[in-house]
């Protein structure tokens, strides 16, 4: 039961982890196209496609690329990009790319 609740309390604050500007996010997503698409769907299998995924996840993935907590694949290439992002840029970044049509 302790369990359940633990779940959905964190479920509930999901919304408030990710709380960007999807308008914002779409201006700066111009550095994320060439690989991720324009769309969010990259062409290339190397790259993933961000169209659609969760807010918070993206948020995560954005935060450990920058903490240096992603290692392997493009890890050292995602890390150059968000060096210089700051944390609202994250979020609407996942904002934006989560409001996207898989």
């Amino acid at each position: 039961m302790k369990l359940w609740i633990a779940a959905a309390l964190f479920a509930a604050a999901l919304p408030a982890l990710a709380d960007g500007d999807v308008n914002a996010g779409a201006q700066k997503a111009a550095s994320c196209m060439a690989c991720h698409g324009a769309e969010g769907k990259s062409a290339v299998p190397l790259y993933p496609n961000l169209a659609g995924q969760h807010a918070p996840y993206l948020l995560h993935s954005l935060q450990a690329y920058k903490k240096g907590e992603r290692s392997g694949g493009q890890a050292e290439v995602m890390k150059a990009f968000v060096a210089g992002l700051s944390d609202q840029d994250m979020a609407d970044l996942s904002a934006y790319y989560s409001s996207l049509k898989p």
